[in-house]
């Protein structure tokens, strides 16, 4: 049985976060948000975004 994964792309994030997209590039590109770049446009794997979220959350 193959798994598919989910991907996002950094406006579904932007508004799913309520965030500027530009916040989003920012987290790709500083290495926070692991992302692949397809064409012009980035794809964000859901356990990627999980994983970002739980980094992110204070304790």
């Amino acid at each position: 049985m193959s798994k598919e994964n989910k991907f996002y792309t950094a406006e579904e994030l932007a508004k799913e976060l309520r965030v500027n997209i530009m916040t989003i590039y920012r987290y790709i590109k500083s290495g926070k948000l692991k992302a692949y770049k397809i064409g012009k446009e980035f794809r964000i794997e859901k356990k990627e975004f999980n994983n970002f979220l739980n980094k992110a959350r204070i304790k």
